[in-house]
């Protein structure tokens, strides 16, 4: 076996530990260590929670002597090397004895970029840097986001037909994708800590907005209902969000339209109200992002419906999409599309998507990435209003 293969090896299992504390790092990132003495992994360790200490130094503290000469630690993100509440872990690393480092990704922080392989190399340390780095920086899309823009990702997932339907003309929509695939979902709802959905979603659907963790347990996040006119409010029989043991995790985002009345009934049921001021009946996007890197809120997951994401999608504030595709055409064009509100009238007038990963569930595929937007995109005025 090639060094590099051992190292990818190695990488592999620090990526599975880094997975142990799925969602529950933020805004801090998933980072994973391994120690490896004569091709044996003898320590591991892994970053649990925002506060804790370091993935480097659980391992070394698992280890709990020191480490063999020709010892190597494989972590997936580069040591810090700036001292926060934990210390820097190139210190650690250094003071152990361990003399070779294997990183996967690189600090994203452009103020610390590179500062722990400089600082470990001139304390006479062997460091291997971009082994399955890709691998080891999607773990990170929501830190990542945050540290290089100090505020939230704003994602979306659809799940669609070939020809990018939601739903047939009747309305019907369950289910387009199979289990495994809708397994996946609440994977990825367990990993960001809000989950938005617009007033008409909430209204029609009555959806949870929960996620269900591999050990079966039921997991609330942030839930955001987006509700210019507060029109989710007006009906006597209110929405679960609002009434359910987690209403206290719910928030509606509304505009000072919507009547300080309802907003009142919602206070009052213990749900949390955001007035975002606004010219408009229309809740600013750019408003929302501010208003979650002050609450400290690093990433936001919308599930719908269409009109919310399409106008997401022309405010150019959507940052990631997950696009799940089923093997089923309804070819009418009555049918209910995911997306509208653009005009490209050229292919280089399209919105595209980057850094892209590929996945399969079952019959069904996922297609996810950082959404990428045209210097001049044309927008349709006359589609929609969302309100």
């Amino acid at each position: 076996m090639s060094d590099l293969m051992k190292d990818e090896f190695f990488m592999r299992r620090a990526i599975e530990l880094a997975r142990r504390a799925w969602g529950r790092t933020h805004p801090n990132p998933l980072v994973g260590a391994v120690i490896v003495e004569d091709g044996q992994v003898v320590a591991e360790g892994f970053h649990a929670q925002d506060g804790g200490p370091h993935a480097e130094r659980v391992a070394l503290a698992a280890l709990g002597r020191a480490p063999r000469t020709g010892a190597t630690i494989y972590v997936t993100l580069e040591p810090c090397s700036t001292h926060g509440r934990t210390g820097a872990c190139c210190d650690a690393i250094r003071e152990s004895g361990i003399r070779r480092v294997v990183v996967g990704a690189t600090d994203p922080n452009p103020a610390h970029e590179g500062g722990g392989f400089a600082m470990l190399r001139a304390a006479g340390v062997e460091v291997v840097t971009g082994v399955l780095a890709k691998e080891c920086a999607d773990l990170n899309l929501i830190f990542n986001q945050w540290i290089t823009t100090g505020g939230p990702l704003l994602a979306a997932k659809v799940a669609i037909t070939l020809d990018g339907k939601i739903a047939c003309r009747t309305g019907e929509s369950k289910w387009i994708t199979g289990e495994a695939a809708r397994a996946d979902v609440h994977a990825w709802r367990r990993y960001f800590p809000g989950i938005a959905a617009g007033a008409m979603t909430v209204m029609k659907d009555n959806p949870k907005l929960t996620a269900r963790t591999a050990d079966g347990e039921t997991w609330c996040p942030r839930r955001f209902v987006f509700d210019g006119l507060l029109r989710s409010v007006t009906d006597s029989h209110l929405p679960d969000v609002y009434t359910d043991e987690f209403r206290e995790r719910t928030v509606v985002v509304t505009t000072q339209h919507g009547g300080m009345g309802y907003v009142k009934k919602l206070r009052n049921l213990g749900v949390e109200v955001w007035v975002l001021e606004t010219p408009t009946q229309r809740v600013s996007f750019g408003d929302f992002r501010k208003k979650c890197a002050e609450e400290k809120v690093a990433g936001v997951y919308f599930e719908g419906g269409s009109l919310l994401i399409s106008e997401l999608l022309r405010a150019r504030q959507l940052d990631y999409l997950f696009a799940y595709r089923a093997p089923v055409l309804f070819a009418d064009d009555k049918a209910k599309t995911m997306f509208a509100g653009l005009r490209p009238e050229k292919l280089d007038q399209a919105v595209r998507l980057a850094d892209v990963r590929n996945e399969s569930f079952g019959d069904d595929s996922l297609m996810r990435g950082r959404v990428v937007y045209p210097e001049k995109m044309m927008l349709d005025e006359t589609v929609f209003s969302l309100r």
